[in-house]
């Protein structure tokens, strides 16, 4: 009997370890993705950065994190999805310090984008390694909700940790603090994975690769510049040439025998709804709610430790719920319709904010949003591994997390343009909110009316 138990006991404890190590980094990466919203004033003054240099400081991950997503997926599946995982936590690491040691807005904006591609390898490998390690059922849905957890805690910690070191020794010192965790990471990374990979290696699919990371590029830049002005020439040059590049993507993929992106996964319910569920949720979630600590700020004239505690409010509770979503019985499709209408009711009782508000009057509409998003990011990581083959399991979390951040990037946008243009920061801030809640509750529709050959 002893015999017998030894092997479990031992692929637990592995289990395990591919759990901590992976919802660690995907924690880093999300405090990482999210430090500049906080420290953005300081950053702009020492690095005598202009508006539009403030733009590319804030845009730049979002940037280097689509672009690569899909990518380094795919070549996790091919060629390991630990080789790939511990490359992502090098990067971070090195590029963390070019970050901490930048002496230019470019030089900055530079290390941004090289921090994006190693979060797009941390999220899509780490993913896939957790949907490797444990079997779809219950152990993968307490998996997949612990990670979809990290992902609320990071954002919540964030702002705030970056901050903090701020206060202690400037905006360099979180860059400083993320190359020694990333660092760490690795080493813990080396010893404590294990390697997997697809047992039918691809023979790679560059052309893919090229026309969907410069069509994406294209795009997610047309909408950074898009923020000083969307009639400008070279904004409508890069939205014609972002067309272009993923229109040739499509045709690219519905041609190669191995294509990095499998078209025909269009077919499947439970992949529309995954990935299309995490588009609409950058859209409308984290669009919105990357903007909040902002108009909290500035009407409220909070400074901004407690502005960032508002989206940290909304993140513990993402957190919370997230480590709980294996409990509840609905799954898959209605339980993201269910996120989605969570969220679009937490944005209706956020409306409203006058400068009479205590931060207070925030909670409520915080906790439902929270909530919805708890469940949004435990169901979209569970959905994006099963809704693919099993030895594409990182290239499920790569397309996933690119709808997300190509979402986050246009919600990004609309919010911003919606709350500057109207007569009054929180005139605008309720129609941004009112359009959040709109495009999430359409979500929701779509979630459960959407037909399809269902997952194998």
């Amino acid at each position: 009997m002893s015999v017998q138990t030894a092997v479990p006991v031992g692929e637990r404890v592995r289990e395990g370890r591919t759990l901590a190590v992976v919802s660690a980094a995907t924690m880093l990466a999300l405090m990482n993705y999210n430090a500049t919203f906080s420290t953005l004033a300081a950053m702009a003054r020492d690095l005598n950065a202009g508006t539009a240099g403030q733009t590319w400081i804030l845009g730049s991950i979002a940037l280097g994190t689509a672009v690569l997503l899909l990518a380094v997926g795919g070549l996790a599946d091919d060629r390991g999805r630990k080789r790939v995982f511990v490359a992502g936590a090098l990067t971070l690491a090195i590029s963390s310090v070019l970050c901490a040691l930048a002496p230019t807005t470019s030089a900055f904006v530079a290390g941004r984008l090289l921090q994006g591609g190693a979060t797009a390898a941390l999220l899509a490998a780490g993913l896939g390694l957790i949907g490797h390690a444990f079997p779809a059922g219950p152990e993968r849905a307490r998996a997949t909700g612990v990670w979809g957890a990290m992902l609320g805690l990071g954002i919540a910690l964030g702002p705030e940790a970056s901050a903090g070191l701020a206060e202690l020794a400037g905006w360099r010192a979180w860059y400083v603090a993320a190359a020694v965790a990333s660092a760490v990471l690795a080493g813990a990374a080396v010893t404590g994975l294990r390697e997997s990979r697809a047992e039918h290696r691809r023979s790679g699919d560059l052309p893919g690769v090229l026309t969907l990371g410069t069509g994406v590029a294209a795009l997610l830049g047309a909408i950074t510049l898009g923020r000083g002005g969307w009639a400008r020439a070279e904004v409508l040059v890069l939205f014609a040439a972002a067309a272009a590049l993923l229109a040739a993507f499509v045709a690219v993929e519905s041609r190669t025998r191995e294509p990095l992106l499998d078209l025909r996964l269009f077919r499947r319910a439970d992949f529309v709804v995954a990935t299309g569920g995490a588009f609409v949720t950058g859209v409308a979630v984290i669009g919105v709610m990357s903007y909040l600590p902002t108009v909290v700020g500035r009407v409220l004239g909070e400074p901004p430790l407690l502005a960032g505690a508002v989206l940290s409010l909304w993140a513990g509770v993402s957190f919370a719920v997230s480590l709980q979503v294996r409990r509840v019985a609905v799954q898959g499709r209605h339980l993201i319709a269910a996120g989605l209408v969570l969220c679009a009711l937490g944005d209706v009782a956020l409306m409203g904010l006058s400068a009479g508000w205590g931060w207070w009057r925030l909670a409520p509409g915080l906790v439902v949003s929270g909530a919805g998003s708890g469940l949004l990011n435990a169901a979209l990581a569970r959905l994006a591994v099963e809704s693919v083959p099993a030895s594409r399991t990182a290239m499920g979390s790569g397309a996933n997390n690119t709808a997300r951040y190509i979402g986050a990037s246009v919600g990004v946008a609309i919010v911003v343009a919606i709350a500057t243009s109207a007569p009054s920061l929180t005139r605008g801030a309720d129609i941004a909110l009112a359009a959040s809640a709109a495009i999430a509750l359409a979500g929701a529709v779509v979630a459960v009316a959407v037909r399809g050959r269902r997952s194998e």
